[in-house]
């Protein structure tokens, strides 16, 4: 089954629609139909396809992908600790971002957090308590590299700052072109409507980890 048929029967299966599904991937409301309909594109972009299987949980390879995925290591990604904060407060300096440990994951289960490569995952402490309740102090981050300016939109992300590492929520606002940066604790103040292109994206904060005491 060729890729175009098998997504028109994901999407009547599932009861989607076109518009609805173009929007998920980021693209206008008339792509997925286009797609189908008319062959415009040729083929799915990689990253469309992955999110659309990702949505669908079906194999990439239904959508036009690779039969197998290659290996690179194994069943698991070491994943990088690295040895700087993410502040939750008025900024971490990052000193050394060198790693201080590794962390094993699954890669399939890594591969469902991450919108991209997985090799660009990072793991931060996060210091500081302007994302409580949210995130607090001594948390581990997941800092997803590959999903940064270039897909930016409202989530916790992991910014640059004059050299200091800060993790907010971010509002975005994308017909100003502005970016409201937010702290979940309501006694810190919020820097509202922020050109984006003066925010230094690291990542997109995709998962948490922390020690129970």
């Amino acid at each position: 089954m060729d890729t175009r048929r098998a997504l028109e029967r994901l999407i009547a299966e599932r009861g989607e629609d076109y518009a609805g599904l173009s929007r998920l991937i980021g693209r206008n409301a008339a792509y997925i139909q286009q797609f189908i309909k008319r062959g415009t594109p040729k083929v799915l972009a990689e990253e469309d396809r992955r999110l659309l299987a990702r949505y669908f949980d079906v194999p990439e390879a239904m959508l036009g992908g690779p039969t197998a995925e290659p290996e690179r290591g194994g069943d698991h990604v070491e994943v990088p600790l690295l040895a700087v904060g993410a502040s939750a407060g008025p900024g971490a300096l990052p000193d050394d971002e060198r790693p201080r440990a590794h962390i094993a994951f699954d890669r399939k289960w890594l591969r469902a957090m991450v919108a991209g490569d997985v090799e660009q995952a990072s793991i931060i402490r996060v210091e500081g308590d302007s994302m409580v309740p949210t995130l607090a102090d001594g948390d581990e981050i997941l800092v997803d590299g590959s999903d940064a300016a270039d897909r930016l939109r409202d989530g916790i992300y992991v910014l640059r700052a004059d050299d200091a590492l800060i993790v907010k929520r971010l509002a975005v606002n994308p017909a100003a072109r502005t970016v409201t940066i937010r702290s979940d604790n309501p006694a810190y103040p919020e820097w509202p409507d922020c050109d984006l292109s003066a925010v230094n994206i690291v990542g997109r904060v995709v998962w948490t980890g922390r020690r129970l005491v």
